[in-house]
């Protein structure tokens, strides 16, 4: 006679064995896939206090730090007095790049602006601030 409890056993760890084979592979699978990394120098300028009307131009420095190409699809200043200018082209892994933004010091008083970085990185959404204070330009009299 056939002993159904036994029958049962090597069935169930039969699937349990299968099962974590196919969960350590998937795992691996996973563990393979390139992806790219945007690591930034700082993600906030701080401009400090600049007279009205000074060159109101940072750059925001980066390095693709992951084993893909790096493509940023998107920067996204806040407000219509931030200006940003990106790196277009792929990033290869290891190599660097650059968001220029620009701030309109025509503007007094204190700012604090974002910038929204979007790429196909790890983290596909990045912000990025700048601020400071723009104080009227003394004359020298």
């Amino acid at each position: 006679p056939i002993d159904m409890n036994l029958t049962f056993n090597i069935i169930s760890a039969f699937l349990i064995f299968a099962l974590s084979i196919q969960v350590d592979s998937n795992q691996a699978e996973k563990n393979s896939v390139a992806v790219a990394k945007l690591t930034f120098e700082t993600d906030t300028i701080d401009y400090g206090t600049i007279e009205q009307n000074a060159d109101g131009k940072r750059v925001f420095k980066f390095t693709n730090d992951g084993d893909a190409p790096l493509v940023i699809t998107n920067v996204r200043p806040s407000c219509g007095c931030t200006v940003a200018n990106y790196t277009k082209e792929p990033i290869q892994p290891g190599e660097s790049g650059q968001i220029e933004v620009g701030y309109d010091t025509k503007r007094l008083g204190a700012f604090n602006k974002s910038i929204t970085v979007t790429s196909n990185a790890e983290e596909s959404r990045k912000i990025l601030r700048i601020k400071g204070v723009v104080v009227a330009k003394e004359d020298n009299k």
